[in-house]
């Protein structure tokens, strides 16, 4: 089978390769096609790939691709994973909101409806070159923001489109590796958006354990959400939020925090990737590869860090630690997708698919983030009771946002795109929210574009 990873010059294509390399099913992808803009990013990841096959048996073949409809002909599944403007757009996202004391982030508030203006022209173009080139695949889409990319490319493909983002299921690992429980026999009761969701129970064999984590100091002070939120918050809430609620619950302290920070995670990310790839093209395949290591290392240690220390001071230790990025990160869950649809091996995941009856206060066709079940027939929501009145009123602002700039990028319309900014929850103005429109049309030459204009 054929994979086509768009975006293959990107640092998650070798966690993706890592994965295909443990899978010993069949059949299993045995060609897997890089596809990316910039020939030198292509040729550093190849050779970090050809490093990894040396070490395995049975490798899927690598092939190097500049142009698209080559990497897409003919393909089984298509994993895209692209950044529109590169790192130098993704600062702009998270500059152009702090200068107005907003938050500047990748993919929550101003900077995410940002990153979707410019990223969903891209991808609906892509989402009709599959259509004509390899109509019976699957996408697995983990471009961000993935729940808005993946709900307009829906509109183009239907559901051979599905969303990964590995944050609701990594909680459940950690979850069951401090209690001591096998993480297979584990479930999550989950129910949101992409980025904005709630486990409102963790069950192992049935019995939910959510209330004995709750409960336990050190366990709960010990999990990343526990330093994030806070002990007190998350026993009052009774639920454990994804991880990028705090930028809600806790929005004065996350812009505090950013704007303290001498560079934003955009920034940190730019230079740690022009001296990978600079490093990286003049070393060797096997040095390649460590460099590969060290700089994600460096990645994964730096997430979310301004935040961590600021709800639990300096040094506030990574709760990602231990949990196998391969296996349990997004590049697991998108083999165990393609396992599923193409072995008809059934499994239970949380994924970003369409609606339909799943949550009635939001449209059939919107995309939501909830458990699902995975096998030859595609993907089958799984039954969950309502959300609560508070998770309901965020989750339909949110959802009404990310449709305003779903029109707004495919139609180039102002009005949708003011609109949108406006009625964020974590912008709340509209004078505000034209001036950020007109901040980002400014700088980003990508959403210029958008509303046929030139960036400044």
């Amino acid at each position: 089978m054929k994979l086509a990873i768009l975006g293959g010059g990107g640092f998650r294509v070798p966690y993706v390769y890592e994965a295909l390399l443990r899978d010993r099913g069949a059949p299993r992808i045995d060609e897997v096609w890089l596809h990316d803009t910039d020939p030198g990013r292509l040729e550093v990841m190849a050779a970090v790939l050809a490093a990894l096959a040396d070490r395995g048996t049975e490798a899927p073949r690598v092939v190097t691709a500049t142009g698209l409809d080559r990497a897409l002909e003919g393909a089984d599944f298509v994993f895209a994973a692209i950044r529109v403007g590169g790192t130098a757009g993704r600062v702009c996202d998270e500059r152009v909101a702090l200068g107005l004391n907003v938050l500047g982030q990748e993919t929550t508030g101003p900077g995410g409806l940002a990153y979707g203006l410019r990223t969903i022209p891209v991808m609906t173009r892509i989402a009709r070159r599959i259509r004509e080139l390899a109509p019976d695949a699957h996408v697995i889409n983990f471009t961000n923001p993935a729940g808005m990319i993946t709900e307009a490319m829906q509109a183009v493909l239907g559901d051979r489109v599905l969303g990964v983002c590995d944050t609701p299921s990594g909680l459940g690992v950690r979850v069951a590796a401090a209690l001591g429980l096998d993480p297979s026999r584990v479930r999550l009761d989950y129910i949101g958006l992409n980025h904005l969701g709630w486990t409102r129970r963790i069950l192992h064999d049935g019995t939910d354990v959510l209330p004995a984590v709750l409960a336990d100091d050190a366990l709960l002070g010990a999990l990343e959400e526990g330093v994030l939120f806070g002990r007190g918050w998350l026993r009052d809430l009774g639920v454990i939020p994804n991880e990028y609620l705090y930028y809600y619950y806790f929005n004065r302290e996350a812009v505090r925090a950013t704007l303290d920070a001498p560079r934003t995670r955009g920034e940190i990310l730019a230079a740690q990737q022009a001296a990978f790839y600079e490093r990286a093209a003049a070393a060797p395949g096997g040095a390649a590869v460590e460099l590969w290591r060290e700089t994600v290392a460096a990645r994964s240690a730096g997430y979310m860090a301004e935040m961590r220390a600021a709800a639990a001071g300096a040094g506030a230790a990574d709760g990602h630690t231990g949990i196998d990025p391969v296996d349990e990160g997004y590049a697991g869950v998108a083999v165990r997708v393609m396992a599923a649809i193409a072995r008809d091996e059934p499994a239970t995941m949380i994924l970003n698919v369409r609606n339909g009856t799943t949550i009635a206060a939001l449209p059939p066709d919107a995309v939501v983030e909830v458990p699902v079940l995975v096998d030859a027939g595609g993907v089958h929501p799984l039954a969950l009771a309502p959300p609560d009145l508070p998770q309901t009123g965020l989750m339909q602002q949110v959802k009404a946002v990310e449709r305003l700039t779903i029109r707004a990028a495919l139609t180039g319309s102002r009005a949708d795109a003011a609109m949108a900014f406006a009625l964020h929850p974590l912008v709340d103005s509209a004078s505000l929210g034209r001036r950020l429109l007109d901040g980002y049309i400014a700088r980003v030459p990508e959403i210029a574009a958008v509303f046929g204009e030139e960036a400044r």
